[in-house]
């Protein structure tokens, strides 16, 4: 049995920042990245996907080696980007492979303690998640930053509101946004007014919204209060999974007491602040380095 069962295609990525430049294409993605993060925070996670038969012994190697259980579907090719950020940390996405939709749910959903769904490129469509609804109670996350990306006429990444995504939002019980796609979503900059763009994310209909904001921190919605998080100050090196990390640690603490939720959202930032000060999936999370720096944020309220 797993605590956590996670859904999205992973990818390998080739990753250039200001500082720091992966050697060839690294493992990485959205729901593999938060498995990373949580299984060394000690909890144990699956991740199903799909990969191409170029990267398919790589990749179950890869899960195998860092203690993530592999539910993978062969696909036509291994899905990757070429990710090129400026001084600024916004940062370019050139499309190095799209494996196909996910389609199978494993038996093992039905006793995970909590389902991730985050999807790197239209992997996770409607039908998926409401089967994943119709197996489980245990708590959706959603990080929906797949679901808001399509190809441009000129064969770039760009975003878009997908009709399908006001029937997602119910499934799911917490939803997790960045700014970009906070705003794509409810039209609010949440740099501008962070407590209305999180409530208009929570009136989707999901019970607890998100809305992360890089180094100004994140705010959370309930229903009944608004949370504010600081972020914890850093050098980052690679802002590449800051948003799948932090969902990981919300995750970790949530399911420890899903009542103290400014705990959980320091947490989240916590994990996602030693993530961004390295790159690739070696980054040296560990359990005690977290809840010191959880314990740091929580000081400052």
């Amino acid at each position: 049995m797993v605590d956590v069962i996670a859904f999205g295609n992973p990818v390998y990525d080739e990753i250039i920042t200001p500082v720091v430049r992966t050697e060839g294409r690294v493992l990485s993605g959205c729901s593999t990245n938060a498995c990373l993060a949580l299984s060394r925070l000690g909890r144990t996670t699956a991740l199903v996907g799909r990969v191409g038969i170029d990267y398919l012994d790589r990749f179950q190697s890869d899960l195998v080696r860092y203690g993530i259980a592999p539910f993978v579907e062969v696909a036509s090719q291994t899905g990757g980007f070429k990710l090129v950020y400026d001084h600024r940390g916004d940062r370019t996405l050139d499309v190095l492979g799209v494996a196909e939709p996910i389609t199978t749910v494993p038996a093992a959903v039905a006793s995970a303690k909590a389902v991730i769904v985050g999807p790197i490129l239209q992997e996770t469509p409607l039908a998926l998640i409401q089967a994943i609804r119709n197996q489980t109670d245990a708590p959706i996350f959603l990080d929906p930053q797949g679901l808001l990306r399509r190809f441009s006429a000129d064969g770039r990444i760009e975003h878009f509101l997908p009709d399908e995504f006001a029937a997602i939002a119910p499934l799911c019980h917490v939803i997790k946004a960045n700014e970009v796609e906070t705003k794509v979503i409810t039209g609010i900059d949440p740099r501008i007014d962070p407590v209305l763009a999180a409530r208009r994310l929570r009136e989707t209909g999901c019970a607890i919204a998100i809305v992360t904001i890089a180094e100004a921190g994140s705010q959370i919605d309930d229903g009944e209060r608004s949370i504010t998080i600081p972020a914890y100050t850093t050098d980052a090196r690679d802002p590449t999974g800051a948003g799948d990390t932090y969902l990981a640690g919300f995750l970790h603490a949530y399911l420890s007491d899903p009542c103290d939720l400014f705990r959980a959202g320091c947490t989240g930032a916590a994990t996602a602040s030693i993530w961004i000060e390295d790159t690739g999936p070696d980054t040296p999370i560990t359990l005690t380095e977290v809840e010191r720096r959880t314990s740091a944020l929580r000081s400052q309220y």
